[in-house]
């Protein structure tokens, strides 16, 4: 169900579409989906619906294999009549879960044992018991078997005192909702069709109603406002940090960190305060992330060290996008490597170094103050303080080839396409726009002229 407007979130933004940990809620609802291989999804949606419907579809893999379906709910009269919207669309042969768009983070393990208790014929609530129940419905139990769920505006005194509530998610026959999806009536304080309605039409046709319930309320926790948005968001990164430390990363504060995607660890990683991590991320044994960076899409080799305020961008996984960083490499600090660098075993690139769509073979470095862009750099390079690949011409990106043990020197422009041969050495201070042989100097620069008794302008 994804079909609210969410007035207390005071955005434009439809509420599902809210990020939390980097992905919309209801995309980690979807995710979840998946990971149950459901063969079809239905998206109930209506506040914003053909916003969230494009998101969805250009967030979905093209590989997936489930039939995904939106049906709108307009107006909105209540999670009865959302459902109802839903119900020509649903197989009769299949078990229906009911989920909400804003409740993010409920765990496959859940939901299959909430299918289980189904059974294909039986009528499976998730509940919880809560110390303070405002707000939810109550389950009303006879003995052991529940016979109703009471929303807490429609119930008494006493039903009120019961702490048991109903979460929001259910499993049932798809044949048996239909049927009493067409029962309901909207004669109750809120003037809506209460999906919870069911209950009592399961009760009264012999269908068992059964609760499987839970104590983490992290599952069932939905969003509502900014501020319940924050708390979840932190909920989530510290279940993700406990996690990671139990697999043997060592945080220097769990409390400081931000998982926004997958991230991978092997043995021995170390990973410093207020550190980023969105996409897919892989650090190998022993790794070392250093304070303050930000890292997407990469992939860091064992024994690689990113030093602090470092700025990794990569593009999707897979693609020429990606970035690597080799084996003992080390990044930083204040460096930023952008789409399409790849570093090999032990380079070296220092401070303010930028790099884009570069290959840099193993042993180079570029240490401080420069930037390689659309450049190819052999073995042993060492790359000189302030100077640029001058890649782009004004219409199309050219590409700069650095062959093994050249030195270049400070201040340098190397303005592309141009090859500079292995072992030769570039001066400081020079501009090269023609090939280099092999083993040699090349100097291009400006005689220098001093003028005596020269005066600057005044005012």
């Amino acid at each position: 169900m994804a079909a609210g407007k969410g007035t207390r979130m005071k955005s434009k933004l439809p509420k599902v579409l809210h990020l939390l940990a980097g992905r919309a809620l209801l995309q980690h609802v979807l995710d979840t989906a998946a990971e149950l291989s459901a063969r079809q999804v239905v998206v109930i949606t209506g506040h914003g619906a053909e916003e969230v419907e494009a998101s969805i579809t250009s967030s979905r893999s093209a590989a997936s294999a489930i039939e995904t379906n939106f049906v709108r709910q307009e107006p909105q009269l209540g999670t009865g009549h959302a459902v109802q919207q839903a119900a020509p669309v649903l197989r009769d042969d299949g078990i229906v879960v009911v989920l909400s768009g804003d409740v993010p983070l409920t765990r496959s393990d859940t939901l299959r044992q909430l299918i289980a208790a189904c059974a294909g014929n039986k009528l499976a609530l998730l509940t919880i018991d809560f110390a303070d129940p405002t707000g939810y419905g109550r389950i009303v139990r006879q003995g052991e078997v529940v016979r109703a769920i009471v929303e807490h505006k429609d119930a008494s005194a006493a039903q009120r005192a019961i702490t048991e509530v109903y979460s929001g998610i259910m499993a049932l026959p798809a044949r048996q909702l239909k049927l009493w999806l067409s029962r309901l009536d909207k004669q109750n304080v809120q003037g809506e069709y209460y999906l919870t309605d069911i209950v009592k039409f399961a009760v009264a046709d012999g269908v068992p109603v059964v609760a499987y319930k839970i104590s983490d309320p992290l599952q069932v926790a939905g969003i509502n406002s900014p501020v319940q948005l924050a708390e979840l968001e932190r909920a989530y990164q510290m279940r993700t940090a406990v996690q990671l430390m139990e697999q043997g990363v060592r945080l220097a504060d769990p409390a400081r960190l931000d998982v926004r995607g997958v991230l991978q660890c092997a043995q021995d990683v170390s990973i410093d305060v207020n550190c980023v991590f969105e996409g897919q991320v892989s650090l190998g044994d022993g790794v070392t992330i250093g304070a303050n960076c930000v890292i997407a899409n990469a992939v860091i080799a064992s024994g690689a060290v990113i030093h602090p305020f470092t700025h990794i961008e990569g593009g999707k996984p897979g693609s020429k996008d990606a970035v690597e960083v080799g084996a003992n490499a080390r990044v930083g600090p204040f460096a930023r490597l952008r789409p399409g660098a790849r570093l090999a075993a032990e380079v070296h690139i220092g401070n303010f170094v930028e790099v884009k769509n570069s290959t840099l073979a193993k042993g180079a470095k570029a240490n401080h103050l420069a930037y390689l862009g659309d450049a190819t750099v052999g073995e042993r390079v060492n790359y000189g303080a302030g100077s640029i690949t001058a890649n782009y011409d004004g219409a199309f990106k050219h590409q700069t080839v650095i062959e093994a043990d050249v030195h270049i020197g400070s201040n340098c422009v190397l303005i592309a396409p141009v090859t500079i041969g292995a072992g030769g050495t570039v001066g400081g201070g020079s501009t090269i726009g023609k090939d280099t042989l092999p083993g040699t100097l090349s100097v291009a620069r400006g005689k220098q002229v001093s003028i005596a008794n020269w005066k600057r302008p005044s005012k």
